[in-house]
Formats: C-alpha cells, structure tokens, sequence
C-alpha cells in the first residue's frame, strides 16, 4: 500500500513512517524541510514543498504517484502551533493559524484525489483541544476546528465511493520540542507519538473498513 506522508521529517512524521513502513507500506514523504531525505522508511522523499502552494502541492503528488504508484493512503501531519491570547496578539496569527493547519490539509487532499485507489483511507491531525479553547489558544483551536470540520466534510463527499476519511485528535504530544517548552510537565501522561501512530495505522487498515467521518481522541493519559 502507498501511503503518502506530509509532514514526514517532523517528530510525529518519523514516528508514523516508521510504525507504517514496518508495517509494510510503502512510503512517500512531503515536507518543507529537505531533511525528509534522511527519514528511515521513507522511499520516496519530496522536500522543499510548501503546503500552502496548491500547484506545488499537486506537482508533490504526481511525482510520488510516478515513482511509488496509486495512493492508497494519506496521512496530513503538516500544522503548527501558536499560543497568543486574542487581546494581545496579532489577527496575522489567526491567518497564519488556518494557513498551516487546514490549508495545508486542505491542499493535499484535494491533491490527492485524482490519485486515490480505492480501497483508499485519508487520516487528519487534528486536536483534542479543539472541545473547548483555553487561555492563548484561540487561533489555534479554532485552525484545529477547521481540520475537523474538513474531514468530516470530505468524508461525506467520498462516503460510498470506497476513500475514508477520518481525523485523530492528540492531547500533548511528547516530543522533545514540547518537553523543552513545558519541562515541569508530567511527561508520562503524554501521548507518545507511537501511540498516535498506532491510531493513524489502524485507521488506514482494512480493519477500520466501517469508520469515516470519525473524530477519533487519542489523549494519552491526560
């Protein structure tokens, strides 16, 4: 199975790659950072691609398809944080928010479709924040809430045409970036990225042939 990665040289990129390359899959990596060339499982690795150029992200795709075959997969990693109260920050960080999280999902969908062969299984990261926003994460939450909103959409225009799509939604990810920016933190109560990838395997499996449209938390312990 071809499963296509964006976001692959990120901590919880690696993670996936490697629980679905051992898994037997075969793996293309997207990401802006060229470092996706060094990710161990990833056969087919595209750096350099901005998610948020449409044309760019679509040119990504073909050239995977060319070098690994159909997808049968697609796993949007890609998204990143900010945490700025509303009174205090910048509306560029909402834009910016939306920007990086659900544009970039956004874009590798629709990239993906014409590629897609059925059986074919698309999992979002979304955010388990998203159930209620706390102090300093309003743009982000609000971006996570569009991820949501987005798989549950897709996944109701694909219903029946044999593509799921589905979204895992992670409390703290332990990573060392996270572990640095809260060392007080109670890391053990930590999704690890294992854990997640895991999830996002099983979602992509034939085993979860009945789920799309799913909203699925994966909170650690938390």
């Amino acid at each position: 199975m071809h499963v296509v990665v964006t976001g692959a040289a990120g901590a919880l990129g690696r993670d996936v790659v490697g629980v679905l390359a051992a898994g037997g899959h075969a793996i293309s990596g997207i990401d802006l950072s060229e470092d996706v060339a060094s990710v161990a499982g990833v056969g087919v690795p595209l750096g350099g691609i901005d998610l948020g150029d449409a044309g760019r992200v679509a040119e990504a795709f073909e050239q995977a398809v060319a070098a690994a075959g159909p997808v049968h997969g697609l796993v949007n990693i890609a998204g990143g944080f900010a945490w700025e109260t509303v009174a205090e920050g910048d509306p560029a960080t909402w834009e910016r928010m939306f920007a990086i999280n659900v544009g970039s999902a956004l874009n590798a969908c629709r990239a993906a479709l014409p590629h897609l062969e059925a059986p074919a299984s698309i999992v979002n990261v979304g955010a388990a924040a998203t159930a209620r926003a706390g102090l300093g994460m309003g743009a982000y939450t609000a971006a996570k809430s569009g991820v949501a909103r987005l798989t549950e959409a897709l996944a109701e225009e694909l219903k029946g045409g044999g593509v799921r799509v589905n979204a895992v939604l992670p409390s703290i990810i332990d990573t060392p970036a996270n572990r640095n920016d809260m060392p007080d933190a109670d890391f053990p109560a930590w999704v690890t990225g294992t854990e997640l990838a895991n999830v996002i395997a099983f979602l992509l499996s034939p085993d979860a042939s009945g789920v799309t449209g799913a909203l699925v938390p994966v909170t650690g312990r938390v």
